[in-house]
């Protein structure tokens, strides 16, 4: 008998596995196999010479600088290293590739299997890491509508990178999302790369597989060279479904790689998926082993910082934050010092701190581009200002025009909150008198409030703070309001 999609789908559960190969740009002050300079935005095919255009003759050298950084990402995702590797060539003819052939690494990469715990809507996810390796970046093809064909830019040809291939693990996009902010994290932490998607740092190529619960992969298709995150969760999202609706419908997925196209929210064929053998490996027969000696792996092992992944899982499991909040605060290591420091002088609660750097320290962070360690903003008087604001001293506009100052000026937040005079009055005969004369000067709202609409109340705390000049302590002038209001009812 005929069924439908719906009715084929309900008979087998089925389910999507996703792998990530994430490409980071290296911040290296040159390219990896010459002297040129790495610098994104220069005039097209300014920063080029013999050998990242491939010329006759032209011979590679590695920049040991680019060695260090991926071992520096390897002990950052827990990774083998391997004292000896070596670079091969992988072969195929494209316009942005000047030698038909890229120098990569194939079967003896810098780093080996490792992984990354990532926390997941509150659950701890591991992902595992196949092999970080090193290889030289591609140029840039340029297509516009204003003329007829393509141009080329070589200026990108031989800037290093970074390529992290995870094992099978994710299943949602979300888990996807949260693991490539995690790595962008990390690669900032570490300091070696930039990671500015609009400019190109870091992309990546998505394997999407679907396949009934409890049996082996799916056939795989990747999406190719996706530059954003979020639009890897559309493409995700999308290539599921599309690979969903083909088996419900008895077909079979074929293994192939796909484009993304963002604007339109589709994916296109661009080729079979081409498999190891038909990129031709070889060793880099003009580039010797690479051997790391193991006080140099050692060395690097120790300049690892505790890492933002780390950080999240601790944030939330001890210190009591949601997820997306302790992604804020960890993903910056700015944000991260300044809370750790102000949780370590025990001065404010935690969540005030916390409160305070989610608000106050990242709105300034967003404004201004700046980062915290460029202001003279300290931990101690940042604590001193959240005390000051749970003991009801200053109020919460006060609190925001003390911030203003210790993060533009600095200095001691008493001295401040006496010099603005913004500490909180919270005298009983001076609140009395503002509570009265509110209430004798708002009629309406006090009969309105008699009346039970309760946001008359509302309204008659916020003139009462006027009149203060918002020295009243809010909390108290409401209560004596309350108080005073219930007598006249």
């Amino acid at each position: 008998m005929d069924m439908n999609l719906q009715e084929v789908a309900a008979m087998y559960e089925l389910e999507c596995t996703i792998g990530l190969e994430v490409h980071a740009e290296l911040k290296t002050a040159t390219k990896i196999f010459c002297g040129c300079k790495n610098e994104f935005g220069a005039e097209p095919n300014t920063h080029v010479c013999p050998v990242c255009l491939g010329l006759p003759g032209a011979l590679p050298r590695l920049n040991s600088k680019v060695c260090d950084f991926a071992v520096k990402m390897g002990h950052a995702l827990g990774c083998e290293i391997n004292p000896v590797s070596r670079m091969d060539r992988k072969n195929y003819f494209y316009p942005d590739l000047p030698k038909a052939y890229q120098i990569s690494q194939s079967d003896i990469p810098l780093c080996g299997r490792g992984r990354l715990d990532i926390i997941v809507d509150g659950n701890i996810r591991t992902v595992g890491i196949t092999r970080i390796h090193i290889e030289e970046d591609a140029g840039k093809l340029i297509h516009d509508d204003d003329f007829a064909g393509t141009l080329c830019d070589y200026n990108r040809c031989g800037v290093p990178l970074i390529e992290i291939v995870t094992e099978p693990d994710l299943h949602s996009s979300r888990e996807a999302y949260v693991f490539l902010e995690n790595i962008r994290s990390i690669l900032r932490y570490i300091d070696i790369s930039d990671c500015k998607m609009q400019e190109g740092s870091i992309r990546c190529d998505v394997n999407v597989s679907v396949h009934e619960k409890g049996t082996p992969l799916g056939e795989r298709c990747e999406l190719k060279n996706v530059n954003s995150f979020s639009a890897a969760v559309r493409g995700i999202e999308y290539e599921i479904k599309r690979q969903k609706d083909i088996i419900s419908s008895g077909g079979m997925v074929e293994r192939e790689t796909r484009r993304w196209d963002d604007k339109k929210g589709i994916s296109t064929v661009m080729r079979s998926k081409e498999n190891l053998q038909d990129y031709r490996f070889f060793p880099e027969p003009d580039l010797g082993a690479i051997v790391l000696e193991h006080e140099r792996i050692e060395r690097l092992r120790d300049e690892i910082p505790e890492l933002p992944n780390k950080k999240m899982i601790r944030y939330v499991i001890e210190h009591g934050m949601n997820c997306d909040e302790a992604f804020v605060i960890a993903d910056s290591p700015d944000k991260a010092k300044l809370y750790d420091e102000c949780v370590a002088l025990s001065i404010c609660k935690q969540r005030s701190a916390a409160n305070r750097i989610l608000g106050d320290v990242t709105k300034f962070m967003n404004d201004t581009g700046r980062s915290i360690a460029d202001t003279p903003l300290t931990a101690e008087a940042l604590s001193e200002l959240c005390k000051a604001a749970e003991d009801g001293v200053i109020s919460s506009t006060g609190a925001k025009r003390v911030f203003s100052e210790l993060v533009t000026k600095g200095g001691d937040t008493a001295e401040i909150i006496e010099r603005l005079g913004l500490a909180q009055n919270s005298d009983e005969g001076f609140l009395n008198e503002i509570a009265e004369k509110v209430i004798s000067d708002n009629e309406k709202s006090v009969s309105d409030y008699i009346g039970g609409k309760s946001n008359a109340l509302g309204y008659l705390v916020g003139q009462a703070m006027k009149l203060s000049k918002g020295r009243a302590d809010p909390a108290k002038l409401k209560s004596i309001l309350e108080n005073k209001l219930k007598k006249e009812n």
